[in-house]
């Protein structure tokens, strides 16, 4: 089947305290979004991208394209006001009965492995969410109150979120709300559950300045 990978880099460098958004900071001389893409890429040889990003720096993901990549693999969009509305604006350029992946183009480090662990659940439930286990205590907060809660019922979210385009295309037609977090949530919302299937720990998401030392030191352990 078709692959199509949405990924979404909308993302402002606010909490890495640059001017730079965080899918443009280097790793070992590479942009982050470099990474992400050439993974999706080496994934299967039949998969297509579409890259989301905000309007004012369409420009600077197209120079990464032009310098790493076959452009005939990528398309750019815009992204909108909202994580919904640009991956909305990405799954329009989708024109055929596809597996989608919606991934965070700042979770650079992602496997070729997890990708195809996703497209296989998918094609057999219709789609798949990477999670990882929590390894922290938990507390519900209830007002003024909290109170623990059992971590072994608490799963932590990532990407790629995976879909056939038969479920995810008609679920984002619907009318945005402010808990659509991710693609899941939206499909739920949509009447569909949704299939969990094994993330990756090393599957990080670039947010603060230590995730690019994390980051680093991940990619060159891989490298050994």
């Amino acid at each position: 089947m078709k692959k199509v990978a949405v990924v979404v880099a909308g993302g402002t460098g606010s909490r890495m305290n640059s001017i730079i958004p965080k899918q443009f900071l280097l790793i070992k001389g590479k942009p982050v979004l470099y990474y992400t893409l050439y993974t999706f890429l080496q994934s299967y040889n039949d998969l297509t991208v579409i890259l989301v990003l905000p309007e004012e720096h369409i420009a600077a993901g197209q120079e990464i394209i032009d310098a790493f990549f076959d452009y005939k693999r990528i398309q750019i969009t815009a992204g909108g006001r909202t994580r919904f509305h640009s991956v909305q604006n990405g799954l329009e350029l989708v024109t055929e009965e596809c597996m989608v992946f919606v991934h965070d183009g700042v979770r650079c480090l992602l496997t070729k492995n997890l990708i195809k662990r996703c497209y296989e659940a998918a094609l057999e439930f219709g789609s798949a969410i990477p999670v990882t286990e929590c390894k922290d205590s938990v507390r519900l907060i209830r007002g003024d109150d909290n109170e623990a809660f059992d971590r072994g019922k608490v799963k932590l979210v990532q990407t790629p979120q995976t879909f056939h385009s038969k479920i995810l295309l008609p679920a984002f037609k619907i009318d945005y709300k402010d808990k659509f977090t991710d693609e899941a949530t939206v499909v739920e919302a949509f009447g569909l559950k949704v299939h969990l299937v094994e993330g990756e720990e090393g599957n990080i998401k670039i947010t603060k300045p230590m995730d690019i030392f994390i980051a680093e030191q991940l990619l060159l352990a891989s490298a050994d």
